[in-house]
């Protein structure tokens, strides 16, 4: 078997990929008769060249490293997990309870607490298609986005005929109590002494996200279970075979991959909206699934893949109010590029380059 080198597989084909998606839509640009260097140039300037622009980018990242180690985890065992919107919202309802059923003292108690209520809630939610797909066979692909529609649906009943207050039109909760307010990165900061601006809406939740790298890192790479995990997704057959439980693993991970999720919830709901909005994910579930596939199911990689995407959003948000004619669907198929070329069209690049590797290593 001709294996390729490492950095082959997780760094230099995921660039080429990158770089072709940015070729073609600079073409796009180009085609709407705009200067695609420029473009590039405001992209790069509004998501990282202010410290407004990466308070923002973070924001986004964070959201994407949660919903990415979650599609992450459960492609391990092989399973596509395109529940994360749905995880996702149920872990804000997870988090509303908490932080609007307690009056905290300190955001030192209520962030540990809405950790785990998000999880939990998120798991949940992930438990019926899980269940379904080791007894019945039922696809997880089709269960899960079936459950993100019921999902939206559940959000709405519960924010109209439960969290809204009284006398409110607007279909959201009340704002959760002061001892639950996460410290943004404007007070994380200037506890460093360090001046960043008050508005970005990122805060400790990123934190929170690098330590879930980890983590999903250590459970992966560095247990049984996540053993069992990767031999199951390599071959069920011969994971069966050496007593591995198909049953387990695909419960097991679904749960974790939904309480990835639901984990979302912190940086979102907690973190920046301080109160349960109707649509607290807006896409960032599905966004993880390119997350995932871009940084080839590793911590690193998903870290490393969020902040792409991350400085994509917050990039593409000031590009569409420097050059007008850049509307916000030309932003999304720039977006949809990226994830073209980095998943569908992956072995476009990976068999000439494993091509180049197998020839290269037979003339040696």
């Amino acid at each position: 078997m001709n294996k390729l080198p490492k950095w082959v597989d997780v760094a230099l084909i995921p660039f080429i990929n990158l770089v072709l998606a940015l070729l073609v839509s600079g073409l796009v640009v180009l085609w709407i008769g705009e200067n695609p260097l420029h473009a590039m140039q405001i992209i790069v300037q509004g998501s990282l060249g202010s410290a407004y622009g990466l308070g923002y980018t973070l924001y986004y990242t964070t959201n994407f490293v949660f919903t990415g180690l979650a599609v992450a985890v459960a492609f391990q065992a092989r399973m596509f997990n395109i529940g994360g919107e749905g995880q996702a919202l149920l872990g804000g309802v997870g988090v509303a309870i908490i932080c609007l059923g307690v009056n905290w003292p300190h955001w030192l108690l209520a962030l540990p607490a809405a950790i785990v209520a998000g999880a939990l809630f998120g798991a949940g939610w992930s438990l019926i298609p899980a269940y379904l797909q080791a007894k019945r066979g039922s696809h997880i692909v089709i269960t899960t986005i079936m459950f993100n529609f019921i999902a939206y649906s559940l959000m709405v009943y519960l924010l109209v005929n439960h969290f809204k207050p009284a006398g409110e039109m607007a279909p959201e909760s009340a704002a959760f109590v002061a001892g639950s307010h996460l410290p943004s990165g404007h007070e994380a900061l200037g506890w460093l002494g360090i001046n960043f601006p008050k508005s970005p809406p990122v805060n400790v939740s990123f934190i929170v996200a690098l330590i879930a790298c980890v983590l999903v890192w250590l459970l992966i790479w560095r247990t049984r279970l996540g053993y069992a995990i990767r031999a199951f997704g390599l071959s069920e057959t011969a994971a069966s075979y050496a007593g591995i439980s198909s049953f387990r693993i695909i419960m097991v991970s679904m749960l974790i991959s939904g309480a990835l999720a639901g984990l979302m919830a912190v940086n979102s709901v907690m973190g920046e909206a301080e109160r349960l909005l109707i649509d607290s994910v807006q896409g960032a579930g599905f966004v993880g699934i390119a997350v995932a596939l871009m940084g080839r199911s590793h911590p690193l990689g998903v870290l490393l893949a969020a902040l792409l995407f991350g400085l994509l959003y917050q990039g593409g948000a000031e590009l569409e109010f420097e050059l007008p004619s850049v509307t916000r669907e030309m932003i999304v198929v720039i977006q949809g590029l990226v994830i073209l070329f980095t998943g569908a069209l992956e072995n476009m690049v990976r068999l000439p380059v494993e091509n180049y590797f197998i020839r290269r290593k037979a003339g040696n």
